[in-house]
């Protein structure tokens, strides 16, 4: 009994020393944890070559684009061709893709072979071979009249330009086909399939072995973004952002990178870490100084850099008694699958022996010992670095979401992965070591090559097919010139009936008149006060106007709140707050006592009867203070000033914030003679000929007139052009049927709109998976300030994504892209109504005064029109299109509702005086 655990006990202390003269022997293979990160790190850097512009005609990793943007997302459907050729054989499959809610595909193939003399012949033969290959599979399952869509893997190096453009760069694998090289595979193939006239199908795409392999696994897992095979020869692929990817036109989205790896260290970059051996697996290769990350990784060189060391130690007298055999001694007789029959658990010792001595040496215990150690060393050498570089890879992948932690899927198909005993293994700790704060889950491939060729292609079907009926139905939204000159001709009509007296009180568009005649012509100097009130804060300011060489304006101001108690009390004692603040203001200012002229910004629906009376028709913006409807602003409060007893003031002018506007901008420039605001709401105010009037005595001079264009449509005149997302949004707004233009181009309603939109795509399976999440269907829950971040260009989809994960909706990219594209839809149209009333405005004052020509200045403000990245441009377009006989500027205003008010009472007391004069 003693003597059997004493003689287990002395072979494992044996085993033990001859694995350590091993690695001592093989000290060069064996890499640190430090070693692999800094392959890790050049690998990175190798990939930003291959992505760059300028670095890859020099670069080893070639990255090649492969025009694949999508993984499957499980909604795929169909029934699809898939070609596969790759080696001495090709296939062809069927494979039909069911989304019955239950994820199934169902698959018939047939294997061709190529005789030896096509693989040389001509590459007309060849493809003629495979169309006849193909006709037979057709016939053999009754399909050849259908014309299915079909994917080809085409697995040598190719240059592609589109999905299905495929150039061949050369032929490898034993493939010596002529006058291929440097022409495009798909047209090949078809050429050879017209020329039948048997049957038609349609080529959709080509694909390489690893995208395959990564489609094929994103159709069971959907965060599977890495394809990698390490058989005979190594390679992956990985979803790249488009904004990296210098050789492809378009920043959007992502696009799948047939990485070529094995390529890496061609030019040097791993020379301090290859061996003796792997240098003379070089040498001996058919592509010497070529691919030589693959020679120290794949299949095809493992079993032969085995065999180089066990010939060297044999030669140095290290193993086998220093004997060689000539079977030993010949290139590729260690085959690679002996590495993983030695490495196996239970018998390895066993096969060690039986494969050395088919090899016609008679190994020892020992010797045996060695060789499973050496295999060991090999296959460990293997795994290892191709874990460093997925490392890579999936910290690149990281980095472009800007995630903490990543959960992530790696789909890998190839012999090497799937036989070896500990190669999976040994790959997945690497990668876990190398990137301890990511989840990454492997799952194997089952037949990439085959069914992932039908993916791509099923996942190109499903993309266009989904692509046409978002298009549809956006399709609504997009405004052709006949359209826009059509919106501006009836804006034309409806202005006229505003100012026609007959017309006027069924007018939508209310064209008030401001008796605002005048527009500051830079003499105008003195200290005015401006009162502003338009929401829950109102603002007291002090303008000091001057003339002459220090021509300016100067300001000072305060913001005082309004109580909600008070904004809902009694007109009294709003206005008395009002003096209040007044009184406040003029001691922090040190000029109590003091009389100036006042102008009064009062942001509310009002008749204008004279330039200092503006009677209030209805409150909005929460205001329900009582006895104040029907009553003269001013005149409330005057009665609170001189309730107060402590001060008078001259109230000169009662004024909107869109005449405020055009007052501002035309105290910098003179030919500013129209106001607009696009933000919350939206207006517009222009100088018209008081001829044209009615409601007002008096033929001479011009008049400011405040347009309330929001109303424009509520007749029902702008019917033909809104959706049904404009009708939602109307539908459950505060005021059903009325301000229908504003609610197809201000800021307050544009997110609305698009929330509309999102909702009816992810209903219709469109976007987001075909899930509504709770807080889609919130009201209000997009506000347009998410617009312009969305929009704005240096913004990558990452921040979209971001923004649309606040909102609580879980985006893949694509998502993105397309939450991006009905943004953009909804603002452009915005921008393009805008311009379209804007058009109709300034053609009418060029008519007003018989000119051909008109050079005229908008002041405009507002937040859409400041904060959109588009919004302004898009509209700018618009008017010059619009109204060809104009030359428009767009001045911003600073201040119009504060800074406005003060000008025209300005322009008013400079009128006052001249009259006295």
């Amino acid at each position: 009994m003693i003597a059997s655990h004493l003689l287990a006990y002395f072979f494992t202390e044996l085993n033990h020393d001859q694995a350590q003269k091993i690695d001592k022997y093989l000290y060069h293979m064996r890499l640190s944890e430090e070693t692999l990160q800094e392959v890790s790190e050049r690998f990175g850097k190798e990939m930003e070559k291959g992505l760059g512009a300028e670095t890859n005609p020099t670069a080893s990793v070639k990255m090649l684009p492969t025009f694949v943007r999508s993984t499957p997302d499980g909604t795929e459907d169909g029934d699809f061709l898939a070609l596969d050729l790759g080696g001495t054989n090709f296939r062809v499959l069927r494979v039909k893709v069911s989304d019955n809610g239950l994820q199934k595909v169902e698959m018939e193939n047939q294997i061709y072979a190529i005789p030896e003399e096509l693989m040389r012949g001509s590459g007309v033969q060849l493809f003629d071979h495979i169309a006849e290959c193909l006709a037979n599979f057709l016939d053999k399952l009754k399909i050849k009249d259908k014309k299915l869509p079909l994917g080809f893997t085409f697995s040598f190096p190719c240059h592609q330009t589109k999905l299905d453009e495929s150039i061949l760069v050369t032929w490898t694998k034993g493939f010596k086909c002529s006058s291929v090289e440097g022409k495009d595979v798909v047209s090949m193939l078809r050429k050879s399939i017209k020329k039948r006239g048997d049957f038609d199908i349609d080529i959709v795409a080509v694909v390489n072995d690893t995208v395959g392999t990564m489609m094929t696994c994103g159709y069971d897992d959907h965060n599977c973004e890495v394809g990698l095979i390490v058989g005979t020869g190594t390679n992956a692929c990985y979803m790249e952002e488009m904004r990296h990817i210098d050789l492809v036109e378009g920043d959007e989205g992502r696009m799948c990178i047939n990485m070529e790896w094995g390529a890496f260290g061609d030019d040097g970059v791993l020379n301090d870490i290859r061996t003796e051996f792997d240098r003379e697996i070089d040498m001996g290769s058919l592509n010497p100084g070529k691919q030589l990350f693959e020679k120290m990784i794949s299949g095809m060189y493992m079993g032969e850099l085995v065999r180089l060391i066990l010939v060297k130690m044999a030669k140095e007298g290290l193993l086998f008694g220093g004997r060689l055999t000539p079977d030993l001694l010949t290139t590729g007789h260690f085959e690679t699958r002996y590495v993983s029959a030695i490495e196996k658990e239970k018998e390895g010792l066993q096969k060690a022996h039986e494969i050395l001595s088919k090899l016609g040496l008679e190994p020892s215990h020992e010797d045996c010992v060695a060789t499973h150690r050496i295999c060991q060393i090999v296959s460990t050498r293997s795994a290892n670095l191709c874990g460093a570089t997925l490392a890579a890879v999936l910290r690149r992948i990281k980095e472009n979401k800007g995630v903490d932690r990543l959960r992530s899927t790696v789909g890998v198909d190839g012999s090497v992965y799937k036989k070896h005993p500990h190669f999976a293994r040994r790959l997945h700790k690497t990668v876990r070591k190398l990137l301890p704060d990511c989840e990454i889950r492997f799952i194997r491939s089952e037949d990439g090559s085959g069914k992932g060729a039908a993916m791509v292609t099923a996942v190109a079907y499903r993309l266009a097919a989904q692509h046409k009926a978002r298009q549809k139905i956006l399709e609504a939204l997009k405004l052709s010139q006949e359209q826009l000159l059509e919106v501006k001709e009836r804006m034309r009509i409806e202005m006229e009936k505003g100012l026609g007296k007959e017309t006027h009180p069924e007018a939508t568009v209310k064209m008030l008149p401001t008796y605002v005649c005048s527009t500051p012509d830079g003499t105008e100097k003195g200290d005015f006060l401006a009162l502003d009130l338009g929401g829950t804060n109102f603002r007291v300011l002090l303008v000091r106007v001057r003339n002459g060489m220090r021509r300016g304006v100067e300001m000072h101001n305060k913001i005082y709140s309004i109580p909600v108690e008070i904004m809902q009390g009694t007109g009294e004692e709003l206005f008395d707050h009002i003096v209040h603040c007044i009184s406040d203001f003029l001691e922090y200012m040190g000029m109590k006592g003091v009389s100036l002229p006042l102008g009064f910004t009062f942001s509310f629906p009002c008749q204008q009867t004279s330039l200092d009376e503006g009677i209030l028709l209805k409150w909005t913006k929460g205001f329900k203070a009582t006895g104040c409807e029907g009553e003269d602003v001013v005149n409330l409060l005057k009665e609170a000033i001189h309730r107060r007893e402590e001060f008078d003031l001259d109230v000169v002018a009662v004024v909107n914030d869109t005449v405020g506007t055009m007052m501002t901008c035309g105290y910098e420039d003179p030919y500013c003679e129209v106001g607009l605001i696009v933000g919350t709401g939206s207006n517009a105010c222009y100088m018209e000929e008081m001829r044209n009037v009615e409601l007002v005595e008096g033929e001479e001079g011009r008049m400011c007139i405040n347009m309330e264009w929001g109303a424009f449509g509520d007749n029902g005149c702008l019917d033909d052009v809104r959706t049904e997302f404009d009708l939602a949004v109307d539908e459950l707004s505060l005021n059903p049927g009325k301000q229908r233009f504003e609610k197809m181009i201000s800021g307050m309603y544009l997110g609305e709109i698009v929330r509309n939109i999102l909702m009816d795509f992810t209903k219709r399976g469109l976007l987001f998976r075909g899930r509504i999440s709770e807080r889609l269907k919130t009201r209000g829950i997009f506000e347009t300030k998410f617009l312009s971040q969305i929009e704005s260009d240096c913004l990558a989809l990452l921040q979209v994504r971001s923004i649309l994960q606040h909102l609580g909706l879980e985006t893949t990219c694509d998502d993105s892209i397309i939450v991006k594209e009905v943004c953009t839809v909804v603002a452009r149209r915005a921008a393009q109504l805008c311009g379209a009333g804007m058009a109709a405005v300034v053609d009418k004052i060029r008519e007003n005064r018989g000119l051909d020509f008109l050079k005229v200045t908008v002041g405009v403000d507002g937040t859409l029109y400041k904060l959109h990245p588009h919004f302004s441009t898009v509209m700018h377009e618009t008017v010059k299109q619009l109204s060809p006989k104009c030359e428009v500027t767009f001045l911003q205003s600073e201040d119009g509702s504060g800074k406005g008010a003060a000008l025209i009472t300005a322009v008013a007391c400079r009128i006052r005086e001249a009259g006295q004069r």
